[in-house]
């Protein structure tokens, strides 16, 4: 319960930061994941961001329509799209950011360096733990 509660409270802090961003939080993951790793396909975006491709495709669809995103035929797979952040796109990324970041500082700053690194560990072998399976 304790996890839940942490995920939960972040979510909703870094939603209503990225609110007056014209941002909901799966678009800006969507759109970070994509500055990270332009061209890549919904499939492999979807993964990267723990969604389902269906949940990934409906946001896909609402940042192409604000023109934020393009889709295009990969050069060697006409039948595979690729991704691309447009101007607008990294406009809004980047005010996003600006909005987010602090956030998550608010967090980590409450913490020791050695505090994050025990936290990441721990948190990793708990993943391991039930990854296992």
């Amino acid at each position: 319960m304790v996890l839940k509660r942490a995920e939960q409270a972040m979510l909703r802090a870094k939603s209503a930061a990225l609110k007056p961003a014209g941002l909901t939080l799966a678009q800006y993951v969507a759109l970070a994941e994509l500055d990270r790793q332009p061209g890549i396909t919904g499939a492999t975006l979807a993964r990267a961001c723990l969604v389902t491709p269906q949940a990934m495709m409906v946001v896909l669809k609402s940042l192409e329509e604000q023109g934020l995103i393009v889709r295009s035929p990969h050069p060697r797979h006409p039948n595979v799209l690729e991704l691309h952040i447009t101007d607008a796109g990294f406009e809004v990324l980047d005010a996003g950011r600006r909005r987010a970041e602090p956030v998550e500082r608010r967090v980590t700053d409450t913490f020791s360096p050695e505090e994050l690194q025990a936290l990441a560990a721990l948190l990793t072998r708990w993943t391991e733990a039930l990854d296992g399976d």
